[in-house]
This record gives structure tokens, sequence and C-alpha cells, in this order.
């Protein structure tokens, strides 16, 4: 019965003693200034890391120039090699396609990084010209949001 009781009595106390702590470490904020300073960090570890194989060829059409970061956001720069096509024609044509397809696929494939605050950013620019085509912007929230 005494074994019992010191037993009870120590498994209180340490249960008493790893709540208190528990709440220590849930109050406890993580510095805003920090917490941005890391996604800059992984932002531009990532962008690194995925550079290392550039240029790539995504499709008949598209080519993955540059990964870069810019704060917290990943910045991937495309080419379109858009053959006869004028850089008019594709923006007024394409913009609302490829706007969906990018999004889709960004939410899909970068959600953790999404979730993190890590934005990431889209820019198409003719093979050609040079000339930038489109930019998507993509945060959690546009994610959020087209799954509505």
């Amino acid at each position: 019965m005494k074994k019992s009781f010191v037993l009870l009595l120590l498994l209180g106390i340490f249960l008493q003693l790893f709540a208190t702590d528990s709440k220590k470490l849930t109050t406890q904020e993580f510095p805003q200034t920090e917490l941005k300073k890391q996604k800059m960090q992984i932002a531009s570890m990532v962008a690194k890391e995925l550079s290392k194989n550039l240029p790539q060829k995504i499709d008949t059409y598209t080519s993955l120039i540059s990964i870069t970061n810019e704060d917290a956001t990943l910045v991937y720069t495309f080419e379109i090699n858009s053959g006869a096509k004028s850089d008019a024609a594709i923006i007024k044509e394409d913009h609302s396609r490829m706007q969906r397809a990018v999004t889709k696929g960004v939410c899909r494939s970068s959600s953790r990084f999404l979730e993190a605050g890590i934005n990431t950013r889209y820019i198409y620019r003719s093979a050609k010209s040079k000339k930038r085509l489109f930019v998507f912007n993509i945060t959690q929230a546009q994610c959020e949001k087209s799954q509505l």
C-alpha cells in the first residue's frame, strides 16, 4: 500500500511538472524577425540546391532557366519557345489556362513550403524576345481559395 501511494505521489508530481513545462513551451512565441530570417534562409538554400541542374527542358515549348529567392519567395523563371506564335497571342490566349494549371500544380507539389510561409512566383518569358509574358504569385491563401 505504501509503495502504491509513493508511486502515485511521484507520478502526480511528475505529471504536474510536465504540465507546467508544457505550458511554458506553448505560451512562448518564436520572434517574428527570427521566423522571417529562417524562411529566407530556407528559400535561399532550396533555390541554390534546385538551381544546380539548370537550365532544364520541361516540355516541347518550356524550359526552366533559373530558380532564385526574393526574401521568403521562391522565384522560378521559365522561357517559352512559342515558334511562330506572337508574344501578344500567348498572353491573350494562354494566360488564364496557364494560371489555373500552375496554381493547381504548385498548391499540390509545394504545399509544405506554402504552409510554412514560403511563397512561390512563376515568371514566364519569351525565349525569342525575352519579354515577360506571365507572372503568377502563389500563396497558401490562394491554394485554400482555389479549393473552395
